[in-house]
């Protein structure tokens, strides 16, 4: 595997989509964060934005990413504190993730793009289209979710809170944190949320998730995860509240087998006016498990010229 060598002769980051990777220097409250991003393919831009967890990174859209390169310039950044952008200890929240989409996107394009947001990167994508910003053509939500594995639990906020500064300190939280990252943890996890089919699960992948895991700071964006501080909203309804009066064509795909509840606030989304519908295999992690599939399904959509109607896809 190549490594790219981005800002030093000493600091690389190796491909993980095999296209070119690069940094954006971002600032949040004057700390500078450097987010690593990767481009593979000629044409139209479409940014691909990985969906959130423990194990986040951009590496989970690659068979997603190569199958739309054949037509299009295909983005796909890690968000701060997640993959291979900088992991600081910083306090992660909504706002700091969609002042970082706008960001990212003003920066790099000049012209309005097609978006792909999957999972928790749905609800930041819809909070800048609901408040006019121009630069998104289309959107395209995979397996959208907006609660945390403990707020889905129902676990109190309070406790949210507490077990997210626990993992946050120094020596309690490096513990909890390496016991929730354990490769048999993660195996039962991706088992259970993720991924379909278990056989997918080798060793091998499950080892190169757990070292994403370990570089110095991972906990700290995971814990705001895991916690629901990055829950771009708190109720259903300020969730769908995202797409009444949207100006911009959206898409969603519903993951068939997802958790029951993940899957009752996919339909939700799915039952709104003037939004396209596929449903294809797989769960929260459809749009790596199944990312050929998921290109299939979008193609007609990101290929059709805005402002005319197209069949959904069931």
């Amino acid at each position: 595997m190549q490594n790219h060598t981005l800002d030093s002769a000493t600091r690389t980051w190796p491909s993980r989509l095999g296209g070119e990777v690069q940094t954006y220097l971002w600032r949040w409250q004057g700390q500078p964060v450097t987010a690593v991003y990767e481009t593979l393919g000629n044409g139209q831009p479409v940014l691909v934005l990985p969906a959130l967890s423990t194990v986040s990174t951009r590496a989970e859209m690659k068979q997603l990413a190569i199958a739309l390169a054949a037509q299009f310039q295909v983005i796909v950044p890690d968000w701060p504190g997640f993959g291979d952008s900088d992991r600081l200890r910083l306090t992660y929240q909504p706002s700091l993730f969609k002042q970082f989409l706008h960001d990212f996107v003003q920066a790099k394009f000049t012209l309005p793009i097609a978006v792909i947001a999957a999972g928790h990167a749905a609800g930041y994508a819809l909070a800048l289209a609901a408040e006019k910003f121009q630069a998104f053509s289309k959107i395209i939500l995979t397996a959208p979710t907006w609660r945390g594995p403990l707020a889905v639990m129902g676990a109190p906020l309070i406790m949210r809170n507490g077990v997210r500064e626990l993992v946050r300190s120094p020596l309690i939280g490096q513990l909890l944190y390496g016991l929730n990252t354990r490769p048999g943890f993660l195996k039962w996890m991706y088992r259970r949320h993720v991924f379909v089919d278990a056989a997918k699960l080798t060793p091998g992948y499950i080892q190169q998730r757990f070292q994403g895991t370990q570089r110095p700071g991972a906990r700290y964006a995971p814990a705001a995860f895991v916690t629901g501080s990055l829950d771009p909203v708190q109720t259903r309804k300020e969730f769908l509240t995202y797409l009444q009066g949207l100006s911009v064509p959206l898409m969603a795909v519903v993951a068939e087998q997802s958790p029951p509840a993940s899957k009752a606030e996919m339909e939700a989304i799915a039952a709104m006016p003037n939004v396209q519908v596929a449903r294809l295999p797989g769960t929260l992690g459809m749009a790596e498990e199944y990312g050929e599939a998921v290109a299939a399904a979008i193609l007609p959509f990101l290929t059709h010229p805005v402002g005319q109607n197209i069949e959904s896809s069931s």
